[in-house]
C-alpha cells in the first residue's frame, strides 16, 4: 500500500530526554507575570493572612500543580540585572519602592525571594534564581541566606530551615546594551568565575547556569568556557521567534509552524559550537545548554493604539482602520497564545527531544512566561484559565516517554522562506532563509514498554495519511493503539475565561491501526502502543 508519508521508529537509537526541558519562567514588573498573576494582594483569589504565602493566586497554583512544573526561573530576565533581592526580604510594608530600569515600572518589592520559594513549594517545581553577576558579595549573601544552615544575621532574618535552592543563574544577556551592568565577553568571564567560586564556597552543591549567545560574538563562548567552564553545568542561549499574525492571521499561519526549523537549526549550530570550544578550551565537566529564554512574539505597528488586557483573556478590541499596518516592531504582551502557536511550540519540543542525543544536550528549557504575557496560563480578576499552549506541555511532559526513540520520516513538504526568528535586515523587514519545511514533523518516545508517537501535521488544509513501522516492520506495532488530540477549526483559536475548552487535548480512546493512520490538518496527533 501506497501512503503519502512515512514514519519508521527506531528501538536501538535511543537517548533520554531531560524533563528539565519542559520548565517555565517568571519575571517581575512584566506584564501581569507575578503582580495580576501568580501574586494578588487582596484578590478573593489569594491566601489570605499575614505569613508568607499571603497574596499568592490559589486558582494558579492549581493549574500549574496540574501540569506539573519541572523548574522556574526568576526574578528575570532584564529585571535581574538591577535587582537588589535584599529589598525583597522582612516585613512587606518596610520593604523599599523601587524605580525599576528594565521595564521603566516601579517595584513594590512585595514578591521577593520568600514568597517566590514559597510559592514554588505550593506547585511542587524546583527554583532556579538568576543573580545580576554584577556584585560578588550580593551574591554570596544570597545563598547564604536561602542555603546556610549556620547561625549568621542573614540565617536569622531568613527565620526558617534552609530552602536548599540548587540552580543560580551568572547573569542575564550581559552581552547587551540593554543590561544593566553589560560588559565585553572577557570581562564577565571573569565575574562569572569568581562568582561561582565564591557562591559554591557557601553551598558545594550549586549548579550553574553562564551566559552564552548563539552568535559567539567577540569569542564570547570561548572567553566564558576558557575561564568558567570547569565551574559551570549549563551554558544558556534565548531564542524568540516572530509573527505578525494580528495583522494578518491567515497569511501568516504558515511562517508560525516554519520557525520550529530556524530553533532546530540554532541549537544544532550552538551544540556543536560549545561541544567544539569546550575540547579547545580543556573544559572535561559535562556541560548542557539551557535555552532559559524561548517564545514567539506576537508584534504589531507601534501606531496602534496599546493593547490592552481584557477582562476575559486577551487583547481588549482596538478600533486599527485607518491606521498603518507596517512596520510591525512592538510585542503584544497580551495578545492570546492560539493553536498555531501550540504547533510551533510542539515543534520547538520535537526539536529539543532530538537535541538531547547530541555531544552537548540542551537539558534545560524554560519559556517565556509561565503566566500571562503570553503565557501557558492566562489570569484575570475573575478567574485563570489554560492557554492553547498550556496543553502542549501537558501532552509532552505528562503523555510522553523519558526515552526519545529515532523516527526517520518521509513526508510532502513546501520549499518555504524560513523566518529566522526575530531577526531583522536592513530595511526592517523579518529575515528569512530558504527551507524545506516537512508537513509532519514526528517525536517517538517510550518508557521501555509503551511506544508514543506525537505527530505534527503542519499542513493548514490537507489531511496526510502516513504508514508507521518499528525497527523497519509493520508487524511489530500493536493492532490497536489510543488516540490524543490537540486541534481546533480555526487555527487561530484561543482560549478565554468564558470558552476555556476551544483548544484543548482531546481522549479519542483506543482504535484499530491497519499500519497507518490519517493525521488532520493544523493539528498534533498522540499515537500510544501498548506492548
Amino acid at each position: 500500500m501506497t501512503f503519502a508519508a512515512t514514519i519508521d521508529i527506531h528501538t536501538d537509537r535511543q537517548h533520554a530526554i531531560d524533563p528539565m526541558i519542559y520548565g517555565h519562567f517568571l519575571e517581575s514588573a512584566f506584564f501581569g507575570n507575578i503582580d495580576g498573576g501568580v501574586f494578588d494582594e487582596g484578590s478573593p483569589l489569594a491566601y489570605g493572612g499575614d505569613d508568607v504565602r499571603s497574596g499568592l493566586r490559589t486558582d494558579v497554583i492549581k493549574l500549574c500543580t496540574e501540569l506539573g512544573l519541572p523548574i522556574v526561573r526568576w526574578p528575570g530576565g532584564n529585571f535581574t540585572s538591577a535587582y537588589h533581592w535584599e529589598d525583597g526580604i522582612g516585613p512587606r510594608a518596610a520593604r523599599p519602592r523601587r524605580l525599576e530600569p528594565a521595564w521603566g515600572s516601579e517595584e513594590d518589592n512585595h514578591f521577593g525571594t520568600d514568597e517566590f520559594l514559597a510559592w514554588c513549594a505550593e506547585v511542587g517545581t524546583e527554583p532556579y534564581l538568576a543573580h545580576s553577576c554584577r556584585d560578588v558579595d550580593e551574591a554570596v549573601r544570597w545563598v547564604e541566606y536561602t542555603n546556610y544552615a549556620g547561625d549568621t544575621e542573614y540565617t536569622r532574618r531568613r527565620g526558617r530551615p534552609p530552602y536548599g535552592v540548587k540552580y543560580w543563574g551568572l547573569g542575564n544577556e550581559v552581552y547587551g546594551d540593554w543590561q544593566m551592568g553589560h560588559r565585553p565577553a572577557a570581562a564577565y568571564a571573569a565575574d562569572a568565575a569568581e562568582h561561582a567560586r565564591f557562591m559554591r564556597a557557601v553551598d558545594p552543591s550549586l549548579k550553574f547556569v553562564a551566559v552564552g549567545m548563539t552568535d559567539d560574538r567577540d569569542g564570547w563562548t570561548d572567553a566564558v568556557l576558557r575561564a568558567v567552564g570547569n565551574q559551570i553545568d549549563y551554558l544558556s542561549f534565548h531564542l524568540y521567534g516572530s509573527t505578525t499574525q494580528l495583522v494578518d492571521g491567515a497569511s501568516e499561519y504558515d511562517a508560525i509552524v516554519a520557525q520550529s526549523l530556524y530553533f532546530e537549526q540554532q541549537i544544532v549550530e550552538y551544540s556543536d559550537l560549545v561541544g567544539a570550544v569546550a575540547a579547545r578550551a580543556g573544559v572535561d565537566r559535562p556541560l548542557g545548554l539551557a535555552l532559559d529564554e524561548w517564545n514567539i512574539r506576537h508584534v504589531e505597528p507601534a501606531s496602534w493604539p496599546e493593547p490592552q488586557p481584557s477582562a476575559d483573556g486577551g487583547t481588549v478590541a482596538r478600533v486599527v482602520d485607518g491606521l498603518p499596518t507596517h512596520p510591525a516592531h512592538r510585542v503584544n504582551r497580551w495578545s492570546p497564545r492560539t493553536l498555531a502557536d501550540a504547533l510551533f511550540y510542539a515543534g520547538v519540543f520535537h526539536a529539543l527531544h532530538r537535541a538531547g542525543g547530541r555531544e552537548v544536550p540542551v537539558t534545560m528549557a524554560n519559556t517565556v512566561n509561565l503566566l500571562n504575557a503570553n503565557g501557558v496560563i492566562v489570569a484575570r480578576p475573575d478567574g485563570a484559565v489554560r492557554a492553547a499552549t498550556y496543553h502542549v506541555w501537558d501532552l509532552y511532559q505528562n503523555h510522553l516517554g523519558p526515552i526519545a526513540l529515532a523516527a526517520d520520516v518521509r513526508s510532502p513538504g513546501r520549499l518555504a522562506a524560513v523566518r529566522q526568528g526575530d531577526e531583522r535586515d536592513h530595511r526592517g523587514e523579518f529575515r528569512s532563509v530558504p527551507a524545506t519545511v516537512p508537513d509532519l514533523d514526528v517525536s517517538a518516545t517510550t518508557d521501555g514498554r509503551a511506544i508514543r508517537v506525537a505527530v505534527i501535521n503542519r499542513h493548514r488544509e490537507d489531511t496526510i495519511r502516513a504508514g508507521l513501522t518499528l525497527d523497519g516492520r509493520g508487524e511489530a506495532l500493536p493492532a490497536r493503539c489510543t488516540v490524543k488530540r490537540l486541534s481546533a477549526d480555526d487555527v487561530l483559536a484561543a482560549n478565554t475565561l468564558s470558552a476555556p475548552d476551544t483548544v484543548a487535548l482531546r481522549d479519542l480512546g483506543t482504535v484499530e491501526f491497519d499500519g497507518s493512520y490519517e493525521f488532520p490538518p493544523h493539528s498534533i496527533t498522540l499515537l500510544s502502543f501498548e506492548r
